[in-house]
């Protein structure tokens, strides 16, 4: 059960949303596509900047945007012409997690600079919004208004940004906050890499409230399945989990096949509700059919991948990113 204490109390006013949120993969602004047979078929393409390239998201267009931390740029991948295309960040940036919105706009985590930064990949112009709390900020997601929700690891909080008027409303949590989703009823989910636990913020009150896992399972990151569920990779003990947002507890846990030290690590789930996560020690790619427990294991033809994010795109292709080897890859 979580607990009833509450966590913290909204740094700045709670600014109602409505309940309708989008559902499915990453809670980006593209919904993800499922394909009804998926092949060994995998290609990959070196990044012009490879220092610690990372967190691929979707574009409208059907085009791939990456983060390139260490390189201080944002990328943009065409899957047509197979061509990149760069754009230099504000100095001290590091671009950690990024997103694109329904208007092509991209928006990014500050992870150096405690910003959210938005880049117009037509103009080029970028304008940062300076997170209350500094630190670093971490992962995002898009609601279905356009406003985005935001992990910062060091400083324990969860952002709330207004892509309209550039407001960032700061609320306390605890354990690191790292990876996070949204629920159907709009609620914010929150992985606590360090406390074993999900946090659950409810933004109509700023309500956070928390749920036990098993110690020692660092949950890192978390996606949104069609009918509602949350998947969750735990890094610290080899599982993969669902979890029901409603009942409020976990209803299945899968031993992922490298082991206890695997080291699962992203995770996104396709139109049709097939669950992906990757197993970062071992160089792999497990998809699993919840409807079947069946699960596949892809090996990835490069060595010292590390995959920290992976995202399926509107044709139901899954995109990772390699930070350690700085290739783009895709499983179609």
């Amino acid at each position: 059960m979580l607990a009833d204490a509450v966590r913290g109390l909204a740094i700045a006013a709670v600014i109602a949303v409505p309940l309708l949120v989008h559902a499915g993969g990453s809670n980006y602004a593209v919904a993800p596509g499922a394909r009804p047979a998926v092949s060994a078929k995998i290609s990959e393409w070196p990044v012009p900047t490879p220092q610690f390239a990372r967190d691929p998201a979707p574009g409208p267009d059907g085009a791939i945007y990456i983060a390139v931390m260490l390189g201080n740029k944002i990328a943009r991948f065409d899957p047509r012409t197979r061509t990149f295309k760069e754009w230099d960040m504000p100095p001290g940036a590091r671009p950690h997690g990024l997103l694109v919105d329904r208007g092509g706009q991209v928006w990014y985590t500050g992870n150096g600079n405690g910003t959210i930064g938005h880049l117009d990949p037509g103009t080029g112009k970028v304008i940062e919004h300076k997170a209350p709390a500094g630190g670093d900020p971490h992962t995002l997601v898009i609601d279905e208004t356009g406003v985005i929700w935001f992990t910062v690891q060091s400083a324990h909080r969860i952002g709330r940004l207004d892509t309209r008027t550039g407001a960032i409303t700061e609320y306390k949590a605890a354990g690191n906050p790292y990876g996070l989703a949204l629920d159907r009823a709009g609620n914010v989910w929150f992985c606590q890499l360090s406390g074993d636990r999900l946090g659950r913020l409810e933004p109509k009150t700023g309500m956070l409230t928390d749920m036990p896992l098993e110690r020692g399972s660092r949950p890192r990151r978390m996606a949104t399945a069609p009918d509602g569920s949350l998947w969750v990779t735990q890094y610290g003990n080899g599982k993969l989990i669902r979890v029901d947002p409603v009942a409020r507890k976990v209803v299945k846990e899968y031993a992922l096949p490298a082991g206890p030290d695997g080291g699962p690590y992203a995770v996104t789930v396709d139109g049709a509700g097939a669950v992906w996560a990757n197993e970062i020690k071992t160089d792999t790619v497990v998809r699993l059919d919840p409807k079947t427990d069946q699960l596949r294991v892809f090996q990835l033809p490069s060595k010292d991948v590390g995959i920290r994010k992976m995202i399926v795109d509107a044709d139901g292709r899954l995109w990772y990113m390699g930070s350690h080897n700085g290739r783009l890859g895709v499983i179609e």
